[in-house]
């Protein structure tokens, strides 16, 4: 019936002459998988609705609305998409505040052909690793839901000056789904081999957070430096699954022996750039320090960028 369609086999080495060799990267697919969504988790703490505007009176309520977009790449390798969160915050006194929040970011995986080192720690397939192999089809979505509560207190005076302390902790479910990909090893013993590596999974935390913010008005403009440290717990095994020729298995690198690398401790910087008779604020501070500190922190990882707003009613 016309013309016969291109084994799988033959169009993977036809993606093999195309990719020169410095195409190869250093990091391992498992390292690079298990790291673009701890960069989102830290892409969330850096964006929580935590920080208030001028002091209302006592027993009044705020409301923030939060709206972000973040792109996070190593290599072909992406994951981009919205972030969304809203806060509640009721002024107890001139000095104590409360607040409750909620969040739900999702974000794609996706990637063009690339040539990572195969390495599995979740479990030992039968294949000499670890070995270059070929990576094509990466898809899926990452999904972080959750919600918290916190307290603040503004205090005056000292080197510090006007500031906030933020206190509190939150619920989170950090779901893969569809997280996979498609392998051809390409060197050593085991060239050749075939399969799917899969790190779709589930990973609840519960996370204790802390934080300053440093509060100055100019005018119609309220400028807000801010930090936050945030301890994801507990600190879970990466899970993963791999099948190939005559194999199928599944496992998490805590299991196996080689320790417990998902939810990484988090230390985020911002300044919030707020034009008051709006009550509009942009992250600019986020944008440049997610960029700069993210590709230090998580070895592997190229690229990230996360554009932050919010508005205040």
């Amino acid at each position: 019936m016309g013309q016969a369609l291109i084994p799988r086999g033959a169009a993977l080495a036809a993606l093999l002459v195309l990719l020169p060799p410095t195409a190869a990267a250093e990091h391992s697919f498992e390292f690079v998988a298990e790291h673009l969504p701890e960069v989102a988790m830290d892409n969330r703490f850096a964006t929580l609705p935590l920080w208030g505007g001028p002091t209302p009176a006592a027993d009044a309520w705020q409301f923030t609305l939060q709206g972000a977009v973040a792109r996070t790449s190593s290599g072909a390798m992406q994951l981009e998409g919205p972030m969304l969160s809203a806060a509640a915050r009721r002024q107890l006194n001139a000095r104590w505040a409360v607040q409750a929040f909620g969040f739900f970011d999702e974000l794609r995986f996706s990637s063009s052909a690339e040539r990572r080192p195969l390495d599995t720690l979740f479990a030992e397939p039968p294949l000499a690793l670890p070995a270059e192999a070929l990576f094509t089809d990466l898809g899926g979505t990452y999904r972080n839901i959750g919600a918290g509560a916190a307290s603040s207190l503004q205090a005056e005076g000292g080197w510090l000056g006007r500031r906030e302390w933020v206190v509190g902790a939150l619920y989170q479910s950090v779901e893969l789904r569809d997280y996979r990909a498609t392998y051809q090893v390409v060197e050593g013993p085991s060239s050749g081999a075939t399969g799917v590596v899969d790190y779709s999974a589930t990973y609840r935390h519960l996370t204790p957070f802390a934080g300053i913010a440093l509060p100055r008005e100019s005018g119609a403009w309220r400028w807000t430096a801010h930090a936050l440290f945030a301890l994801p717990l507990p600190r879970r095994g990466v899970q993963g699954h791999i099948t190939g020729p005559g194999f199928d298995l599944s496992g998490d690198t805590a299991g196996a022996g080689n320790g417990k690398h998902f939810g990484d401790p988090s230390l985020t910087l911002g300044l919030d750039v707020t034009y008051k008779p709006w009550g509009l604020t942009v992250d600019l501070g986020t944008l440049m320090t997610q960029a700069l500190l993210e590709p230090l922190i998580h070895k592997g990882i190229d690229r990230n960028w996360v554009i932050s707003a919010s508005k205040q009613f």
